[in-house]
């Protein structure tokens, strides 16, 4: 009898990831839709996109355009436009008769160094990174027997980017991920609507990728001119769940088709504040993604100047609302063609890092908190604490509403640490705040951190 209560106590505290090894999941959304997101992605609230590849050797965008206009990454498109910038640049720097794929040969990547790039994306506080293994450019960051001599072992750095970023980012202790764009622009199988693009390219692509890597995040993009039937999307993923090596613990996204986004797949995805439905979609309900560049670009563009970056302050103010309403930041960095991280955005991960350090608790692992927002406070939970974070010093006094104070009510600015005075009148918080100190305003955050314990 001891033997069987044991054995069912064990049952009991199973993990439901583990529980869940044992569900087999159909090739179609109902059933895939049942798979629940890995804790892991949840917990950890911040990652590091990166878009490298070729275009990073003419490295142009208009950075007065708006939306995919300002992307350098989408250069060999934006060429076609005889009378755009893009190919007004590229006349007058390389010549009418120079073709994209000449750049090829110039992106060298001499200067990469995985390590670092891996420390630095340690120090910046993010959890996860997500690389462009392939752009819609088709160009494979990886030795892709699909794609003889549009790799960067067969031209270019003569290099597996993608393994050794991997290795390196593994050993630091993040998870690692791809990005894998599904269509490739001047495919002529894709561009001749041929099944075999998908069943003989595109899912050998992926499944290399998986095999090969075991990476933790598969992020796909470029499904919006077909629906998920045409990329298979249902059978992939059933592979991915439950044959491929990392069918439990890995993550997806939701651009599977493009009928696919906000609906089907794991978690969904906003780009630039773009968010395909309304907020209450995302609050609580369904687990989500923002992506956006420290500039306007994903890919680097050296036409960008200082005034086109994002500040820190701005920056970490973003992780907080987005984490107040229930998504993860996924920042992107551009690296140059040699494989160096530009400085500038080299200092705004590591000021993120900084202000971690301090703030985290508030961050990792929180959840969102019954309301979300107020005024330029946001709101995160954890471990039965409130926590208020605070866009700018607040002055003399914090008044908060949300909050609803108890007999055991404390408060704590995170980097502080004494507990302060406050009282209620007229229904709301008032929180004295102490005179700021050089190293709490010398912060170039600007954002703080008022931890509640004891409050409804």
């Amino acid at each position: 009898m001891k033997t069987r209560l044991f054995v069912l106590a064990l049952l009991c505290a199973a993990p439901l990831a583990a529980q869940a090894q044992n569900i087999h999941y159909q090739p179609n959304w109902a059933s895939l839709n049942k798979r629940p997101i890995p804790q892991w992605f949840d917990q950890a609230k911040f990652g590091i996109f990166i878009h490298w590849g070729v275009y990073s050797v003419p490295a142009f965008a208009d950075p007065h355009a708006q939306g995919g206009e300002a992307y350098a990454e989408w250069y060999w498109n934006h060429m076609q436009n005889k009378n755009g910038p893009t190919w007004a640049f590229h006349v007058r720097n390389y010549g009418a008769n120079f073709h994209y794929q000449d750049f090829a040969p110039q992106f060298k990547a001499k200067l990469f160094n995985p390590d670092q790039w891996a420390e630095l994306f340690a120090e910046s506080g993010a959890k996860y990174v997500v690389l462009t293994s392939k752009h819609h450019e088709g160009f494979c960051l990886w030795p892709c027997p699909a794609s003889w001599n549009w790799n960067s072992v067969d031209i270019g750095p003569h290099q597996d980017l993608a393994g050794e970023l991997s290795r390196a980012v593994v050993a630091h202790g993040l998870e690692m991920g791809f990005y894998y764009s599904l269509y490739e622009w001047y495919n002529p199988l894709y561009l001749q609507h041929s099944e075999s693009y998908v069943t003989q390219h595109m899912i050998p692509q992926m499944k290399d990728l998986v095999e090969r890597y075991h990476p933790s995040i598969l992020w796909t993009d470029g499904e919006w001119e077909q629906p998920s039937s045409y990329w298979h999307s249902t059978d992939f993923l059933a592979w991915l769940f439950n044959d491929s090596p990392v069918k439990n613990d890995i993550v997806i996204n939701d651009r599977w088709g493009k009928e696919t986004r906000g609906v089907d797949g794991g978690f969904y995805t906003s780009e630039y504040g773009l968010r395909h439905g309304q907020q209450s979609e995302y609050t609580g309900v369904h687990k989500w993604e923002e992506c956006q560049g420290i500039g306007k670009s994903f890919g680097y563009n050296r036409m960008e100047t200082a005034s086109d970056y994002k500040t820190s302050a701005h920056l970490i103010y973003l992780l907080a609302d987005t984490v107040s309403k229930g998504g993860n930041l996924l920042l992107d960095i551009g690296p140059t063609a040699a494989g160096r991280i530009p400085v500038i955005m080299q200092e705004r991960l590591l000021q993120m890092g900084a202000w971690l350090k301090v703030n985290g608790e508030a961050i990792y692992s929180s959840r969102p908190w019954r309301q979300a927002e107020e005024g330029n406070v946001r709101y995160t939970a954890r471990d039965g604490n409130v926590y208020a974070i605070v866009e700018g010093w607040p002055g003399g006094e914090l008044t908060l509403a949300a909050p609803m104070p108890t007999s055991t009510t404390t408060v704590t600015l995170l980097g502080l640490g004494t507990p302060l005075k406050w009282h209620e009148a007229d229904g709301k918080m008032h929180i004295q705040v102490p005179q700021p100190t050089v190293d709490l305003m010398g912060s170039p955050a600007a954002t703080y951190v008022f931890k509640l314990t004891g409050v409804k």
